[in-house]
């Protein structure tokens, strides 16, 4: 069962033309959606399908990073780059998301912790929570400021 006191996670606002406005309402930021412009829209924002894939690569920095603060390793600065790949026949679905994680530390890492980051960042929350229809090519690279 779940407690009572579980809030709502967040409102979302059709602005019309293909848009929304999504309300995170504990801390009240928002992030606007615009269809993309493969499917009737401006691809002036993030895509509901941009987030998805977006929400993979944002999932695995942060439990690697939940590791590396628990571990007193600091890799501020590290990034993902995100490719998302949708299919070309209907129904019309994300078929594959590509990560490319570059972790950076100041220290180079042992190859014991970078297995460990390796599958921290393959059983992130959103990894298993996607359809596993979605191929996920995920790859990481190590560098370290002090090399």
């Amino acid at each position: 069962m779940f407690a009572s006191k579980i809030m709502n996670t967040s409102k979302v606002i059709y602005l019309g033309e293909l848009r929304t406005n999504a309300q995170h309402l504990q801390s009240q930021n928002t992030i606007v959606t615009d269809a993309p412009v493969d499917n009737q829209g401006k691809g002036e924002a993030f895509s509901p399908t941009d987030l998805a894939a977006t929400s993979l690569a944002s999932c695995m920095l942060t439990v690697i990073g939940i590791y590396a603060q628990n571990n007193g390793i600091e890799m501020k600065g590290s990034e993902a780059t995100v490719k998302k790949i949708m299919s070309s026949d209907a129904p019309r679905r994300i078929v594959q998301i590509d990560v490319f994680v570059n972790i950076i530390t100041e220290h180079p890492l042992d190859e014991k912790h970078q297995t460990i980051f390796e599958r921290t960042a393959h059983n992130c929350p959103v990894a298993k929570s996607l359809h596993p229809d979605i191929f996920q090519n995920i790859k990481l690279s190590f560098s370290s400021i002090s090399q």
